[in-house]
């Protein structure tokens, strides 16, 4: 691919030199005149031999929005457009189409070609595959926030989500819930049937709360749920929901079935992150001592007078 020296000295502020990289020169519409051989991953082979006579008699190929997937051709297409406007384009993640319709993810940095007067006459971009960095970072993710047994997150993802809720002031609820006499379920019954307890308990958490409700496994037999702009009254009833389900329900797990109960508390979220998971914490504790198998809210708390 021949490029002007103009051409040239902005590739070269743009692109360290990789073999697995796209380069390719657009028209001021956003077709492609110039493209380098990786773009045959894309189900354009090449550039040249697609193309037909412009504007102008211009070579044109390809138009940039043919290499991207449909919900991304917007957020290209007004990329392109702040590049022919004189912006420089950093680097946008979108989801490209291969020949077979498999996505593969790419990231685009563009900037605009000006003649000599200052007057653009077309883009040059830069495509640079991301998938094994998405595919690596999903993993990171996933392993950093994510219990490997249930499937829920983690603590770690349950203080962020906990934190970003007070940021937001979005109001709301917290709730604890807590196995009964998971230990000796653990000790009479080993540990591959108390790991068959907590993801039945799992998906049960799953099943009754709403779509929207945030569960994380925060402990050994302790799970945290965020409910979003709840009143404590309705995250009394949602919960209490949990609570009385699964007392009803036998569970056959491992070699025979067996009655499971859980513990479990509510408290508003608000003030501070320490104050809410103390105040949840609290009413756990006072259900467990009144028994288990129960639900208590947190108590107001009662100022001093005189």
């Amino acid at each position: 691919m021949n490029f002007t020296f103009q051409e040239s000295s902005v590739l070269y502020g743009m692109l360290a030199e990789s073999t697995t990289d796209v380069i390719l020169k657009t028209d001021p519409k956003g077709f492609i005149v110039h493209a380098t051989s990786g773009i045959a991953d894309l189900g354009h082979r090449d550039a040249h031999r697609d193309a037909v006579r412009g504007d102008a008699g211009m070579l044109v190929g390809p138009h940039i929005l043919d290499l991207v997937a449909p919900e991304a051709k917007q957020q290209i297409s007004k990329a392109h457009a702040r590049a022919m406007a004189g912006e420089d384009v950093d680097w946008i993640e979108f989801p490209a189409l291969t020949r077979d319709d498999r996505k593969r993810w790419f990231e685009l940095r563009m900037r605009a070609l000006l003649r000599h007067d200052g007057a653009p006459y077309g883009v040059l971009g830069v495509m640079r595959n991301v998938d094994e960095l998405r595919t690596l970072s999903e993993k990171l993710f996933t392993a950093t926030y994510t219990d490997p047994l249930t499937g829920l997150t983690n603590r770690t993802a349950f203080i962020s989500m906990l934190e970003h809720m007070l940021d937001s002031q979005m109001g709301g609820c917290l709730a604890l819930f807590s196995i009964d006499f998971f230990r000796t379920i653990n000790m009479q019954h080993g540990q591959s049937v108390g790991d068959e307890v907590l993801t039945v308990f799992a998906d049960l958490l799953r099943e009754l709360l709403r779509s929207e409700d945030i569960i994380s496994r925060i402990g050994s037999e302790r799970f945290a749920v965020i409910l979003p702009r709840v009143t404590p009254a309705e995250a009394e009833g949602i919960c209490r929901r949990v609570v009385t389900t699964l007392a009803d329900l036998k569970q056959t797990i491992g070699d025979g079935s067996f009655a499971m109960t859980a513990s479990a508390s509510v408290a508003a979220v608000d003030t501070s992150l320490d104050s809410t998971i103390e105040r949840a914490e609290m009413a756990l504790f006072v259900a467990k001592a009144k028994g288990r198998n129960r639900l208590e809210m947190e108590k107001p708390v009662r100022l001093a007078v005189g």
